[in-house]
């Protein structure tokens, strides 16, 4: 009962209790965490609890007007509906007989709004467009059938891009990507969003709550294979045994609220690291591998830190030496003859 009671509470409140999150996380993805351990070493959910919240914040935008939900129960109710295929129209006659009559003016917003609002918070990808706002990111377009199949339908599109000399090197790592290529990294709450290039090629969106995919591992919501792959692609990104990787982005983590669990997700294999053992992300790592070994060093930083063509580094700082050098030398002639010119005009 005193579970039950906690779901009642209101989903603009915040901070959420650790008793309600609790209760959530078992309700969305049967997750039974006990209040004693439900931040232990291996998990965190705190950053897919501030998605949480920020969403029902976003959703109740406007006094609430786009949205029917008003406590975690709702939320869990329409979950409950979405995870057991049920088609969206039909969750739309469910939700509707339960609205207050008359009905509201804009009955059907108010219940696209409920569904997709629900649809994120259980999927972490983004379906709807907003009434109230605007994310910039990619959406996923759901308007019939049920989730279940929708997601199956994006997360499958067929392989676009040959893998051909395609080669994920123990330097291709998000680290690199920011220092030796200058691509820098947008942490995204949207699954859909993971591994695109956004930004004209400047920038590329990476989904790093891998807390939240642990917790999907046995779900049969996702397509077979995609949450495992995903958790390698954040393997390949931030391996956990490369110290200055590890360093930078526990440095970030700390101040932009990302998950601790991003870079602990192992190392891979030589034979791990393969293209071709990437499905769902295949296209996106092979755009990005592309970009990355185009990439030419544009500043100092830049030139020391590229390792990628040994003989070019190496050729490049002798030629910079020299021209140090050849500059310094230059510089103290110019002294020396001005001091002999000095001498020969004031003799002592």
């Amino acid at each position: 009962m005193a579970a039950t009671n906690s779901l009642d509470s209101f989903i603009h409140l915040a901070p959420i209790p650790l008793d309600v999150k609790c209760e959530i996380l078992r309700h969305l993805w049967g997750f039974d965490v006990r209040r004693s351990n439900s931040y232990d070493s291996f998990l965190d959910y705190n950053s897919y609890f501030g998605y949480y919240t920020s969403q029902c914040s976003d959703a109740l935008h406007d006094g609430g007007r786009h949205v029917s939900v008003r406590t975690h129960k709702d939320i869990i109710e329409i979950a409950h509906h979405l995870k057991n295929s049920v088609s969206r129209d039909s969750v739309k006659q469910i939700l509707r007989s339960k609205l207050p009559l008359p009905s509201p003016a804009k009955e059907s917003e108010l219940l696209d709004g409920s569904i997709d609002l629900v649809a994120r918070l259980l999927f972490m990808v983004e379906f709807g467009s907003l009434q109230y706002g605007f994310t910039g990111g990619r959406q996923v377009v759901w308007t019939e059938g049920t989730l279940r199949g929708c997601i199956a339908e994006y997360f499958r599109a067929p392989q676009a891009l040959k893998q051909e000399h395609v080669k994920l090197e123990r330097m291709f790592n998000a680290w690199n990507l920011e220092r030796i290529a200058g691509i820098r990294i947008q942490w995204t709450n949207n699954l859909a969003e993971h591994l695109s290039l956004v930004d004209d090629d400047r920038k590329v969106a990476v989904f790093h709550h891998a807390s939240f995919l642990e917790c999907q591992r046995q779900s049969t919501l996702f397509p077979a294979g995609l949450i495992d792959e995903t958790l390698r692609t954040l393997a390949l990104l931030f391996p956990g045994t490369d110290k200055g990787c590890k360093k930078w982005f526990m440095k970030l983590s700390r101040s932009q609220n990302l998950d601790p669990k991003a870079i602990k997700c192992g190392r891979l294999r030589v034979d791990d690291r393969r293209i071709e053992n990437f499905q769902f992300w295949h296209d996106r790592l092979v755009t990005l591998k592309q970009l990355f070994d185009e990439a030419e060093p544009e500043t100092l930083t830049q030139w020391w830190c590229d390792r990628r063509k040994r003989v070019q580094w190496y050729t490049f700082w002798i030629a910079a030496m020299v021209l140090a050098l050849t500059i310094f030398f230059g510089v103290v002639q110019c002294i020396e003859g001005a001091l002999q010119v000095h001498k020969a005009y004031n003799p002592p």
